[in-house]
């Protein structure tokens, strides 16, 4: 192999934000936290702030009042020689234990709607932006980056409240506090001591911590490219068991759990060289000022009670500050997170409706494309030149060899994608100048690749029309020729079909399919390659319901099997996405062109198909013993 080295959804999963991203996700979440017209969120946020106060007012008089106890304690037991317990002070040191843990859960009791109220909105603002994007984002994606991507960025958000507004600010609060209690009560030296500590400290952290985030992000890339690897492997199951490459498979998730293992270990050795330096840096700073007050204690210009408070106070502020490297490290990633999620709501719908766009209107159902041509990519043309019309109420089918544009032009009408010229239109109507809404109620598909949703049968069928009742989306399984195999399953319609339909056949799929376009009533029908995937009784069962269900409505075919399209009132023969000839089964045939060849060649695979059948019926043939 050479040196090429694969990245996975690079746009998506980097962890290495652009600059400003921190800032950029910072803007992005502010109004979730400070909704424009929501009172309620709005009071509960500014009480979640006095309560974060309060408890950590409630922190730093602990140490006071648990010095001035041991001072009265002291002078008491000198006094009188016995021990005169300081009663008020000792209620008062447990109140303020009591308050300072009280004040931090009703803080997060009010905030907490806040925070997950914010989380539904964004995951909800960027589920529904992710389904109004162009289908070519989709399909120049991965779905295990992509939902990688956003797991990864909802639990960057709720990291975020959690600690970087109710341990962070709070922390720099209580940092203030204590210096400047220290400076008033034991003068400047104590204060200062305790804030350069304080700054080394921190400083040492933060460097260490973002030195140290490299190998954070390799891990997160690993884990990314494992997770896209193993998705995509489980949604190809059958593939991969087809051509028996499991250990393949294996091999290729390997690979990216080795880099993971090796960015892991690099991380978890070097936390514990931060870990060291935090305790020496820590344990300097609190020996110095131990070291400051025992002299004063000494000398008589400190109490054991003060001594003791400057030991609370150096413990205290640092409890907090153990977390530091920890802290910075998730902040700074849940920022990036949050930037690459934030990203997806950046990206170009490229297919959007047009400003004061309408609801289309369909009275006749008549769809024309004119003079249509297209491109995925600008260097390869699809389509060219495209001009046909079907009229209200007839049938016109779509045939042609693989790859000349036939199923493009059913994601053009469907407006998957926006013509690069000409237009399409519904009974006059520029598809572009309606509501996509509008646009896809109007028409019916059955595709030619059918995709289950992984839940029962009767929600696929009911998929089509949610509010059908039970009596309506058993006509329509009827109507489509799956209620008898439905029926002879022991869970009926409560049948769960697996992943992407994996437990049904393919047949069984596209009948499932085909029930849910029928119950969807559409004016206009379309099927993609719809019998494709059924045997050739099957097909002529179903091909007659296709036609009842279509009698009077526009239907447009594209059809590989010739003989589902015989009775089209027009037949149009697209190759390299041109159009190369158009007219009735018969006289395309006379024409003896290439929909004649395509006719004659289908026309002898099907003969050949019967004789081998009747052969093995007779005994003359053996089938192959199934695998």
């Amino acid at each position: 192999m050479s040196g090429h080295k694969r990245t996975s959804e690079p746009e998506i999963e980097r962890s290495k934000a652009k600059p400003g991203a921190e800032m950029r996700a910072i803007r992005a979440l502010s109004p979730y936290m400070w909704p424009r017209g929501d009172v309620e969120l709005r009071v509960r946020v500014v009480i979640a702030m006095v309560f974060l106060v309060a408890a950590k007012v409630a922190t730093v008089a602990i140490p006071a009042v648990f010095g001035r106890a041991v001072d009265t304690l002291e002078t008491g037991a000198q006094a009188a020689n016995s021990v005169a317990v300081p009663i008020s002070l000792l209620v008062g040191y447990g109140l303020l234990r009591v308050g300072q843990q009280g004040f931090a859960e009703l803080r997060d009791f009010v905030f907490a709607k806040v925070g997950q109220r914010a989380i539904r909105r964004i995951a909800l603002r960027i589920f529904e932006h992710l389904h109004a994007l162009a289908l070519r984002f989709h399909m120049d994606r991965q779905t295990g980056g992509l939902s990688r991507a956003i797991e990864r960025g909802i639990k960057g958000i709720d990291f975020l409240l959690r600690f970087m507004l109710f341990s962070i600010l709070p922390t720099l609060v209580e940092i203030a506090l204590v210096c400047g209690i220290l400076w008033s009560l034991f003068g400047f030296v104590f204060s200062a001591i305790t804030f350069f500590t304080v700054m080394i400290y921190v400083i040492f952290t933060l460097m260490f911590t973002e030195w140290r985030l490299k190998y954070r992000r390799a891990m997160n890339d690993s884990d990314s490219e494992a997770n896209t690897k193993a998705i995509d492997s489980l949604l190809n199951f059958e593939t991969v068991k087809y051509f028996g490459n499991e250990e393949h498979e294996v091999r290729r998730y390997d690979d990216s759990m080795q880099r993971y293992e090796k960015a892991a270990v690099k991380s978890l050795t070097t936390l514990s060289l931060l870990n060291v330096g935090q305790g020496l840096i820590m344990s300097a700073g609190m020996t110095i000022l131990l070291v400051l007050s025992g002299f004063r204690v000494s000398d008589g210009s400190m109490s054991i009670g003060e001594f003791t408070a400057v030991n609370l106070y150096m413990m205290q502020l640092f409890q907090p500050l153990n977390f530091l490297g920890f802290v910075y490290r998730e902040i700074k990633q849940s920022l990036v997170d949050m930037e690459q999620m934030f990203g997806l709501l950046e990206e170009n719908r490229e297919v959007e409706d047009a400003p004061g766009s309408q609801p289309l209107v369909v009275a006749d159902g008549v769809v024309r494309f004119e003079h249509v041509s297209f491109r995925y990519d600008p260097r390869k043309p699809i389509l060219r030149d495209v001009d046909f019309e079907v009229p209200s109420g007839h049938t016109v089918a779509i045939v042609g060899a693989s790859g000349a544009g036939k199923s493009t032009i059913s994601r053009l009408l469907f407006r998957f994608y926006d013509v690069d010229d000409g237009r399409i239109t519904i009974d006059g109507q520029d598809i572009r100048d309606v509501t996509q809404s509008s646009l896809r109620a109007a028409i019916g598909i059955v595709p030619q690749d059918t995709v289950l949703f992984n839940d029962s049968i009767f929600y696929n069928i009911q998929y089509g029309r949610p509010e059908a009742s039970p009596a309506e989306v058993e006509e329509a399984a009827r109507l489509a020729q799956v209620h008898d195999f439905v029926m002879a399953m022991p869970d009926g319609y409560n049948t769960r079909v697996g992943e992407r339909g994996l437990k049904l056949s393919g047949g069984e799929k596209q009948r499932v399919a085909i029930a849910r376009t029928i119950l969807k009533a559409p004016k206009i029908l379309l099927f993609d390659e719809a019998t494709s995937a059924l045997d050739t009784h099957t097909e002529r069962e179903i091909q007659t319901a296709l036609d009842q269900v279509s009698a009077d409505r526009t239907t447009l075919v594209i059809a590989h099997r010739l003989s589902t399209v015989v009775n089209a009132n027009e037949i149009i023969v697209l190759s390299d996405g041109v159009i190369v000839e158009r007219g009735r089964h018969d006289a395309l045939l006379a024409h003896e062109g290439m929909y004649a060849e395509l006719w004659q060649r289908q026309q002898a695979a099907a003969r050949r198909a019967e004789e081998v059948a009747a052969d093995v019926e007779q005994g003359i043939l053996v089938p192959a013993p199934a695998k």
